[in-house]
This record gives C-alpha cells, structure tokens and sequence, in this order.
C-alpha cells in the first residue's frame, strides 16, 4: 500500500507557528486560510504568517517574497512583506506578511481586472520568473492523496496532464507573454480603505497572459460565476478570453491540475474526497457543465 504524507492539519501548521518562535501566539493565532499554505493572523496588528505545507515549497516562498518587493518597487497594489527571508522550520516554509486592514467589500471581478491590467503592463522583473507550469504539481498531489486515489483515477489524470502539457507547446498567444498573478481570482484581491490589493503572489510566472483570463472564463463555466459578473470582468479587461483558439487547452490544463489539487485533501476528509469524486467523475464523462465546489 502507498503510505500517505502526514497530513498537513490546522494542528500540524500550529506546531509548526509554536516551532517558529510563537509558542504564545500559536493556540490563539487566527487562522484565515487553510489549503498549500496555512495562513494565521498574530493579533489585531502583528503580521500574516504563511506557513507551507512540505519543504518543497521553500523556493516558491522565497520566490513570493521576492516578487513582492518588486511589486513594491513597480507601485502595484500588492500585500508586502514583513521579513526579507523565508525561513524551513521542521520541514514548513514560513513567511512573514504585513496584516492588511479589514475588506471594505467583496472584491468582484472588475477589481481583478484592474489589478491584472496593471500587472499584464509589466515588463519583467531584474530577477527570473518561472513559467506557469499549470500541472507540475500533479505528480506531488497525487502523491499525497495516497490510496485515496485509485489507482485508475490517477493514472487517467497524469494521461490528461501529459497530453495538455504536449499541446500547450504548440500555442499561438494573442496577449504578449510576460509576468502574470498565475491564480487570478478575486479572493486573491482585497478591498482595504486604500482600494484593491493583489493577495497571494506564489504562482507569479513569466508565460502566457491567457493563463489568467482562462481562470475566471473556468470560474463561469465551473464554479458558478454568473455571466454578468463574467461580462465585467471582460469589459474592465477588454478581451474575452474564450475568443482564442487556445482556450480549450489552458482550460483543460487548468482542470487537470484543480482535479489533482483537490485530491491531496481526500485522505481522512470526506468533503474534499466528495469533491474529487465529483470532479473526476465529471473529467471521465466529458461533462463540462457539472458544477465544481471551491475547496
């Protein structure tokens, strides 16, 4: 049988918060999200703390800081970091962020829009992004997902990933390439006093500018965005993503990869093994209207 990694736990980030220098703050520290990273609020004002979930993120976290000091340095609405450095602390990432003040509103679509406009404007940065390499986590997801994966199921998804990252080579982008957010969606904007902010900058790549607008194009079709929503978003950006004859393969790269994601949760969580079901099942049927539940 496959041995599972430990699971990374609400518990396990805590230990890890308390092993970072935080044995006070760790039983009490807000826990504001809970997925690749554990994210924990130190008090009323001290800083956000990310801590990852295995040692294989460290360079990806030092990679986060790093773009937000260039954000910084271009004037885009971004989080900010609190400490220059990441830091391994038994086997976690952990990252320090400036808390940034209580949302005003929902951030929407157009909100996202801006911020990517502004962002799709860059030129690239003194220091090299990756590309966005939708489906490289495939392998590692499955892998943590164990035996709560059958064997089928993950073979039939590192088909998929094969076959679109085959067909991603031979794309012909209408947008330049250059720096984008890489999980563009408006939970990853926050509406402070100050306006938008751009929040979670670890899939920051260098590649093709569609790979944000095919986000939210999977978020109508997927994940119930309304059409209107979707409308603003297009008119504040200005092109319609699914207009483009590669649509199809970023999309179909996209869900490969959320499939996949989800299924490192399954072991010893029913919820998140439902929604893998669900979406697998949907995949394997060639079912593209079979609503998906953000996880």
């Amino acid at each position: 049988m496959t041995e599972p990694s430990p699971a990374f736990t609400e518990a396990r980030a805590r230990d890890v918060l308390a092993a970072a220098g935080h044995p006070g703050a760790a039983a009490d520290a807000r826990l504001l999200a809970l997925g690749e990273n554990a994210v924990f609020a130190l008090g009323e004002r001290g800083p956000v703390v990310r801590v990852g979930r295995s040692a294989e993120l460290l360079a990806r976290a030092e990679r986060e800081l790093a773009v937000a000091q260039w954000l910084a340095a271009e004037d885009v609405a971004a989080v900010r970091a609190a400490e220059p450095t990441a830091r391994l602390v038994d086997g976690h990432p952990v990252t320090y962020w400036q808390q940034l003040p209580e949302a005003v509103r929902p951030a929407a679509p157009q909100d996202l829009a801006e911020l990517l406009k502004r962002v799709h404007a860059l030129p690239e940065p003194p220091f090299a992004l990756p590309r966005r390499e939708l489906l490289d986590g495939v392998e590692r997801w499955l892998r943590l997902a164990g035996d709560a994966v059958s064997p089928s199921d993950a073979e039939y998804l590192r088909g998929r990933r094969d076959a679109f990252a085959l067909a991603a080579t031979a794309l012909e982008p209408h947008l330049p390439r250059g720096p984008i957010h890489g999980d563009a969606l408006p939970r990853n904007v926050h509406i402070g006093p100050a306006g938008p902010v751009l929040v979670d900058l670890e899939t920051f790549s260098s590649d093709l500018r569609e790979h944000d607008l095919v986000v939210m194009a999977l978020s109508r079709d997927r994940y119930g965005l309304g059409a209107e929503a979707y409308d603003a978003f297009v008119s504040v950006y200005g092109w319609d993503v699914r207009d483009w004859e590669g649509c199809a393969v970023l999309r179909g790269s996209r869900e490969t990869a959320s499939c996949a994601w989800v299924s490192q949760h399954a072991p010893g969580n029913p919820v998140a093994l439902k929604e893998f079901g669900r979406r697998i099942a949907s995949l394997r049927e060639k079912d593209a209207a079979v609503r998906w539940y953000p996880f």
